[in-house]
């Protein structure tokens, strides 16, 4: 069933299960390969592309391969397999540059916030970046920033979103299945709602340690790639 496959997505989904293994030997990769934010000294530039083959446990990375194998192949086929790499990785540069350019954002808003209580922020990172199991946190806008700073992004889900979007896009009439809902429902209406969802998650700041907006950027990416191509696509197909 695998060599059903087809090669552009078999191997991205083995290039995953790979990485997976050798962190779980090599847990020391997970500070090399992760993703940070790109002002913090933990960021590394080929951490732009190795996130996207990182996973923080067993269920996140079954849940984005399984969603890969479902929407991937039948796009892989469709656009081609130049088409279908770029739509991929650009979907998870999409997903990336979203999400951090939100942290910046939060970062020059939790700057001024420490100002008002006379706290330095260089001062506090530059303490984190010396001496941080030493370093006390007062308050949370010291913790917000240091979780900023030193929190990875992992994980394939900002590519993936793409691939689902561009999916939306070409096939809207399409049904899945979702859970809790026992009745499937057309894609265009699924996305749509889903992008939402994700949008109030990350700006809101209830997103339970995920990166929604990363969801959103790569879904963003996905759909303008889908929209440019879906007219030229007897050109390539």
């Amino acid at each position: 069933m695998f060599n059903n496959i087809p090669p552009i997505t078999r191997n991205i989904i083995i290039i995953n299960v790979i990485v997976f293994i050798a962190v779980f030997f090599l847990p020391q990769l997970n500070d090399l390969l992760s993703a940070y934010y790109p002002f913090s000294p933990e960021f590394k530039s080929w951490q732009i592309i190795t996130h996207m083959f990182m996973h923080g446990n067993l269920i996140h990375i079954l849940f984005n391969m399984l969603t890969l194998y479902s929407f991937g192949p039948i796009l892989e086929y469709r656009l081609g397999d130049k088409k279908y790499l770029l739509l991929y990785f650009l979907s998870g540069l999409g997903a990336f540059f979203l999400y951090n350019l939100w942290n910046f954002i939060e970062v020059q808003q939790l700057v001024s916030e420490l100002q008002s209580m006379n706290i330095d922020a260089k001062d506090f990172l530059n303490s984190l970046i010396d001496n941080p199991d030493k370093v006390l946190i007062h308050n949370e806008a010291e913790q917000n920033l240091a979780g900023i700073y030193f929190g990875r992004m992992v994980g394939a889900s900002g590519a993936i979103f793409g691939v689902i979007a561009a999916f939306a896009t070409l096939y809207p009439e399409a049904k899945i299945g979702i859970m809790f809902i026992p009745v499937p429902m057309k894609v265009k209406y699924v996305i749509p709602i889903v992008i939402v969802i994700s949008i109030y998650l990350g700006v809101s700041g209830n997103g339970g340690g995920i990166a929604h907006l990363a969801h959103v950027g790569g879904a963003l990416v996905g759909w303008i790639l889908a929209r440019i191509w879906k007219k030229h696509l007897y050109r390539f197909n």
